[in-house]
This record gives structure tokens, sequence and C-alpha cells, in this order.
């Protein structure tokens, strides 16, 4: 497989279940990969731009792992983004540093996947969601080579063991998936 940068965008993992289990499982199954998990790293949302950047100029598939907060990436990663993306380095004149590579992204929500429709109760698609990292590929030069979602996995959702064991089923169920499409890049 090629080289696999997976960011975790997930402001508290310890707090998590699904996150934590995407990743556990993702880490034992692709041990190849490299796993960044940006709240451990960067508590302070202080970027180590420079080393951030070198990670992105070593991967051939960057797969970004988070959960949907307010209909959008976490703040820590959208700040990883802010600062590890720069003109020059991933666009502009000069930036052709991430042309070509592949971005993937990875993500749950709290709510159901029948609530994201026109019908349900968020009044859109999960894809219409999703412009804003269309655009960061096309404006970069890389591939938005699909996702990966699981919904239905919240904190409210986590009141009994049972419910917990259900989380991390469907959890697995989700790496498993991302990673059979990891394979077909």
């Amino acid at each position: 497989m090629k080289n696999v940068l997976i960011v975790s965008g997930h402001t508290n993992l310890a707090a998590s279940v699904a996150n934590r289990t995407i990743l556990d499982t993702l880490q034992t199954h692709l041990p190849e990969a490299e796993i960044v998990r940006l709240d451990e790293l960067y508590p302070d949302f202080k970027i180590n731009v420079e080393t951030e950047q070198e990670r992105l100029l070593c991967a051939d598939i960057i797969v970004l792992q988070f959960p949907v907060f307010w209909y959008s990436a976490p703040s820590i990663l959208e700040r990883w983004m802010e600062e590890t993306f720069q003109h020059g380095f991933s666009h502009g004149s000069t930036g052709d540093k991430l042309k070509g590579k592949k971005l993937v992204l990875s993500f749950t929500t709290g709510a159901p996947e029948d609530m994201y429709s026109h019908e349900g109760a968020m009044g859109y698609d999960i894809e219409e969601f999703l412009p804003c990292y269309k655009a960061t590929c096309r404006l970069c030069q890389m591939e938005f080579a699909g996702y990966v979602w699981t919904g239905g996995v919240s904190y409210g959702n986590r009141t009994s063991p049972e419910l917990v064991e259900q989380q991390n089923t469907v959890s697995v169920e989700h790496a498993d998936r991302l990673i059979k499409l990891l394979e077909t890049l």
C-alpha cells in the first residue's frame, strides 16, 4: 500500500468511543500508516507547521479522521489545515507540494444517517457538507478520493455497556470500510 497519513481531528480522543475505536482498528490493520492525533500533539493549538508539512510531503494518501461538529470538522483540524496548507506550499504559483496526493475523509456524526437528508432533521444530504474539502483538493491539485461515514455515534447513545459495545462494533465496521477504500487507491 502507498504511504498513508491519517490525521485525527477529534478534540478529545480520550472521551471518544467511535473515533478512538476507528483509529485503534486502523493502527492494528495498517501498522505502516502514520497516525497523527492532533489533540495529543497540539492541545494548545500551536501547530508545528514544519513537522506537519513534512508528514504531508511523505504521504501519498491523506485521511482526515474526525467527528462532525456543527456540520464541519472540529476546530483543531481546521486549525491544522489553516497552518499547514499554506500559500507557496499547497497552492499558489509555487505551491504544488500536495499535487497528485489523494484526500480521503473518514468521519462520524452523532445524529443518525437518516437525519442527513432533505426530508430529515438536518435538511441536507451529507454530500452537501463536503464541497469545502473538494474545493481544497481542486485548489491544491489533489484528488478527492472519497469518504467513509458512520452516523448515530453520539455521546448521548452511550448510556449502557450494550450501547457502548454497539458503537464499538459499528466503528470497527467503519474502519474496515475505510481500509477497503484505501486498498483501491
